[in-house]
This record gives C-alpha cells, sequence and structure tokens, in this order.
C-alpha cells in the first residue's frame, strides 16, 4: 500500500512541474510589461530555467545513484519550491532571471530521480509504471494554462510562482513520510566532469539560444559572441567526452552515451523532443496567426494534443511487455510524421483530401492525432535500453530527458529562424512543420537498433 503513496507522491511534483511551466508561460507577457523589459532579455526567463534544468538532469540521475534518491528527491522540491519563493518577490528582471536558474536545477533534477523511485519501488512493474509517468505530466499541461490564465488576470503574475511554495511544501513531507532511504551505490560525484557537461550544454544552447533572437542584419558583435559561445561550448564538450572515457566514475557512464543501443536511444529522445517542443511552444501561434483564432482558442487547441498523450500513454504503458518497445515507437513515430505532414498542409489542399472541417475543428484533430502518437512513443522511449542497466536507472533517464530537451532548444531556435526569414508566417510555418516531419522521418534508423523489448536487453546482459 505504501509503495502506491509513493508513486502518488511522485506523480504530485509531476503534476505541479507541469503547471509551473505552462502557467508561467500564460503569465510571461504580463510579468515582461511588468518590469518594461526588452524581448530578449525577458526571454531569458523562460530560457536560463530550460538551460539549466538540462544540465541538472544528468547530474542529479548520477547523485541519486550514490546518495539514495530520497535525499535528491526532497533537495529538488525545496529548491524548486525556494526558488519560486524568490521568483514571487523578485523586484526586477535581472533577480527574477537568477531566482529562475535555481529553481531551473531543482526542476530539472525531479524527473530522473522521479523516474529512480519508481523503477525501485516497482521492480516487477517498472516498465508500466515508468510508462505511465509519461501520461500524468500532460494533466499538468492541461490545468496550467487555464490555472495559469485565471491566477494572472485575478491575483497576479506572481501568483503563479506563489502558487508552487504550499504545493511543494506539501509533497515534501509527503516524500518524508513515504519515501524510503533507498539502495545507494557506490562512487563519487565527479566534480570536473559535472563542471565540464554545465559549462558545455551552457555555452552551446545559450549560443543556439541567441541565434533564435537574430533578425536579418544581426551586427557583428553579436554574431562574434555567439561564435564564442559556440566554440567555448565544443571545446568543453571535447575535453568533457576525453575525461568521461577515462574517468574511474565519470558523470555519465561512457556506455550510457557510446554504446549502440544507448545512441540510438539518445538520438531518437533528441528528435522526439523537437516534435514534443516545437508542438508545445509554436502550434497556438500557429492557431492565431493563420487560422485567425483568438487567443483563448489558441490555447484550447492543446487540450486534445494532452488528451491524446493521456490516453494512449497510459494504453501504451499497460501493454509495454507484450508490445515490446519497437512496436509503439514506429506506429507513434508514424502516427506524428502523418499529423506534422497535414499541420504543414494549406487548408486549401485538406479540403482537396476530403477533410472538411472548420479552422478549430482541423486544428484538434491534428493535435490529438500527433498527442496519440507522442503518447505511444514516450513509454517505450523512456524505457528503452534500461532494462540493460537497471541498476542505473536515475542516470540513463537524466541523460535521456538531457536529449529530449536538447532536441527542444534546438528546434525552438531552428522554427525562431524560419519564421523571422521566411517571406510570410504561413511560408514559414509550412517549412517549420515540414522539417520536423523530415527529421522524423530520418530517426527509424535509430528505433530499429533499439531493442525489441525487455527480453532482449536480459539476453543482451
Amino acid at each position: 500500500m505504501s509503495r502506491n503513496f509513493v508513486f502518488v507522491t511522485v506523480c504530485l511534483g509531476l503534476i505541479m512541474v507541469g503547471i509551473s511551466a505552462t502557467s508561467i508561460s500564460v503569465a510571461f507577457p504580463v510579468m515582461s510589461s511588468s518590469f518594461q523589459a526588452s524581448t530578449i532579455l525577458s526571454g531569458w526567463v523562460l530560457s536560463i530555467y530550460q538551460l539549466v534544468s538540462i544540465a541538472a538532469m544528468p547530474l542529479a540521475g548520477k547523485a541519486s545513484d550514490i546518495f539514495g534518491r530520497k535525499p535528491i528527491f526532497i533537495g529538488s522540491l525545496l529548491l524548486f519550491s525556494l526558488g519560486s519563493v524568490l521568483c514571487a518577490i523578485a523586484p526586477n528582471i535581472q533577480t527574477l532571471i537568477a531566482c529562475r536558474f535555481l529553481q531551473g536545477i531543482g526542476g530539472g533534477a525531479y524527473f530522473p530521480v522521479a523516474t529512480g523511485i519508481v523503477a525501485d519501488s516497482f521492480p516487477q512493474r517498472r516498465q508500466q509504471l515508468i510508462g505511465l509517468t509519461s501520461s500524468i505530466y500532460p494533466i499538468g499541461q492541461i490545468i496550467g494554462p487555464n490555472l495559469g490564465g485565471w491566477m494572472v488576470t485575478t491575483l497576479g503574475w506572481r501568483s503563479v510562482f506563489w502558487f508552487n511554495v504550499p504545493a511543494g511544501i506539501a509533497i515534501v513531507l509527503l516524500s518524508v513520510y513515504f519515501l524510503k532511504a533507498g539502495i545507494k551505490t557506490k562512487g563519487s560525484i565527479d566534480l570536473r566532469g559535472a563542471g565540464l557537461l554545465t559549462g558545455a550544454v551552457l555555452a552551446i544552447l545559450t549560443g543556439v539560444s541567441e541565434l533564435g533572437h537574430f533578425k536579418t542584419g544581426a551586427s557583428v558583435a553579436e554574431w562574434f559572441l555567439t561564435g564564442i559561445l559556440f566554440l567555448t561550448g565544443f571545446i568543453l564538450l571535447y575535453v568533457l567526452i576525453s575525461h568521461i572515457s577515462r574517468a574511474k566514475d565519470p558523470i555519465i557512464d561512457w556506455v550510457v552515451l557510446k554504446g549502440r543501443p544507448f545512441l540510438a536511444s539518445n538520438v531518437y529522445n533528441f528528435i522526439a523532443g523537437t516534435y514534443y517542443f516545437g508542438i508545445l511552444s509554436f502550434v497556438p501561434l500557429y492557431a492565431v496567426k493563420i487560422f485567425g483564432m483568438s487567443t483563448l482558442k489558441s490555447g484550447i487547441v492543446l487540450t486534445p494534443w494532452a488528451v491524446g498523450v493521456m490516453i494512449s500513454a497510459g494504453i501504451t504503458s499497460f501493454f509495454l511487455l507484450r508490445w515490446g518497445y519497437r512496436k509503439p515507437l514506429l506506429v507513434g513515430n508514424s502516427l506524428v510524421i502523418v499529423g506534422l505532414f497535414l499541420l504543414g498542409m494549406e487548408p486549401q489542399a485538406l479540403n482537396l483530401l476530403g477533410i472538411h472541417l472548420d479552422s478549430t475543428g482541423l486544428l484538434i484533430v491534428l493535435t490529438f492525432l500527433v498527442g496519440v502518437g507522442v503518447g505511444t512513443v514516450f513509454p517505450a522511449a523512456n524505457n528503452a535500453c534500461i532494462e540493460l542497466m537497471p541498476e542505473h536507472v536515475a542516470s540513463i533517464t537524466g541523460v535521456r530527458t538531457m536529449f529530449r530537451n536538447i532536441g527542444g532548444t534546438f528546434i525552438i531556435t531552428i522554427i525562431s529562424l524560419i519564421l523571422n526569414n521566411a517571406s510570410s508566417l504561413a511560408q514559414g510555418f509550412k517549412i517549420s512543420f515540414f522539417f520536423i516531419c523530415g527529421l522524423t522521418i530520418l530517426v527509424f534508423p535509430a528505433i530499429l537498433n533499439m531493442p525489441r523489448g525487455a527480453q532482449e536487453c536480459v539476453e543482451v546482459k
């Protein structure tokens, strides 16, 4: 019975983080206006959280393997809650960005440790329960825009941060009571590797983020600074890889990066991040600018997407042992490709195909289709290869989620550049959806290099 409360505690945290992510997006325009900050400076309120959380994921996974899940789990919640308090009282945009840095450490650390706790608590049902968590996070993404819109309108933008405080404290108390100390493994934190990883990720992704802000005619100084960021990041990345290949107990196990099935999984999760974050970030803008929807309706079109994710992730998780990994990945990937292709077509062309719906109905159907594909994919993508090294589930999940979020940062920048430089927004969105569609097609070889299912992982071991 206590194991069920552990799962509920983890899921409540997932919902809280999901609500926070989407409610802050709703509050962002009001937040920016209240500080009278430039668009580029304000954008760092969102970007810094994403960048720091990416770096925190593999570090937290490794730390939880060594020191146990419970202290790292509780620590991540406390950091997230403390960061939320400081964000809520921030007197200026610069302080808010710094506090989002702290919040990002807690938010990024949460995911791999939460997965590790679920895996440790349910060793016989590990695959189903890890897969089922894929259907929990979208609940927060459905609640977030609606709750955030109401809070911002009624209580002001700072309320979206205050909301996390009682929620975070309640989950910490549940964690203290229900979570066990857990199994610890021998080892130590690779501080040099941690520093190199953090520096490389921050430098490269900051450079990528800066590219997304470029308009036509960027200054020489802007190009020079971005070039320095990329150069620094790739140098640190080279040194990190060299260090990992030689270190006795590196921050990321070498096999998790280089081993054939792990490499295939990392490539796949990078691409999965492009269509996941591409849809989440740009479909509302697509609905407003191309289909002429109101802001309210543009938010509604993401609800069927999240519903599709929840339903299909729940079903796939239940049948994952029977279906294995490859079948859901192949089917889900195909559904995403069809949905992205149809999103890229003009409404008139869709009418020629026999699809006759108004703009709202059309986007609801297509986003639901992509959501079903995403939900079918994620339980398999989250579990593939874990059975090869089940004792390092948190570390593997941290690396996997890092690649997925890097893919998201990459695609947000690419789409921003395409929209900035296209002859029209309609043309820009068309190119963007077809570009993500092409990436998703190219990833099929990676799927075929991943294990068919848990049994094949056991045989390989």
